[in-house]
């Protein structure tokens, strides 16, 4: 059998066949494609790290000095001048307070009038009447002792208590310059009136205001150095001691001096003792 292509062993061809079907076919067209895995937008975990925490400093910082201030001195007050004393003015009296006594007796009655009406500034009415002041003297006569049957200081005083401008009370003063003081302090502390006690004890009259160098509500020692007022005994004066101011006269110490003496202890009986002798106005608890 010369001249004949040798053939393949039959096996050989059956194995070939076979795998030429197994063989998928791939097209353009009927391509599958493929699904992306989901993306996860959670970080992908440290592996082997610990949570994550503050690091903590390996040297603590040195705080910073605050420096301490210095101290500055406190200065020294210098002390306010003591004050001076300057001329003062205090006076009760306005116009219409003065009252005449209806008799040379009634004195110490028309003083009482008068101090009613240097102490009532509201209006209510001035007391003037000659009947009132009739009535004003029988109870001061009535309320002294060894008056010559007349009204002494004490019914003075006693009076103008009881009938609402008190109290007031009778002091005597053995020196002339504290005997002004004194009624100038009254004055400015209660604002009443002062009785002055004249020509020995004969006489009434009111010291209704002063002046002075000083305030007496403000210093210790101040100097008067005038006195206002009121003689009821006005216009006539006595021959005696000599003419009866005007209404609101402000006399210096000097001329007050010569009708205002001490009073004679035989004038009338009382424990007080001699001196310038004032029915003085007390200051309200």
């Amino acid at each position: 059998m010369t001249g004949a292509p040798p053939r393949l062993p039959a096996w050989l061809a059956a194995l070939a066949i076979l795998l030429a079907g197994c063989a998928p076919a791939v097209g353009l067209d009927d391509t599958t494609p493929v699904q992306p895995s989901p993306t996860s937008s959670a970080q992908p975990a440290a592996v082997g790290l610990a949570p994550q925490q503050t690091p903590i400093p390996t040297q603590v910082p040195t705080p910073t000095a605050v420096p301490t201030p210095t101290a500055v001195p406190t200065p020294t007050a210098v002390p306010a001048p003591p004050p001076v004393p300057q001329a003062f003015a205090f006076n009760l009296y306005q116009e219409g307070d003065f009252v005449p006594q209806y008799t040379f007796d009634w004195c110490v009655a028309a003083s009482i009038q008068m101090a009613h009406n240097l102490i009532d500034d509201t209006g209510g009415g001035t007391w003037t009447d000659r009947t009132q002041q009739s009535e004003l003297w029988e109870m001061a006569r009535a309320r002294s002792s060894n008056s010559f049957n007349g009204a002494n200081p004490l019914g003075w005083a006693q009076v103008l208590t009881e009938v609402g401008m008190g109290p007031y009370s009778v002091v005597s003063v053995a020196d002339y310059d504290v005997a002004l003081q004194t009624a100038a302090r009254a004055i400015t502390d209660t604002g009443r009136p002062v009785g002055l006690v004249m020509w020995s004890g004969r006489h009434a009259w009111v010291m209704s205001g002063f002046e002075s160098v000083g305030d007496p509500g403000q210093f210790a020692e101040f100097a008067v150095t005038g006195v206002r007022v009121q003689d009821p005994l006005y216009p006539h004066g006595s021959g005696q001691w000599g003419p009866s101011p005007a209404p609101n006269s402000l006399f210096t110490p000097e001329q007050l001096a010569t009708q205002f003496v001490v009073r004679e202890p035989r004038r009338w009986s009382s424990e007080l003792p001699a001196g310038y002798m004032l029915v003085l106005p007390v200051a309200q608890p």
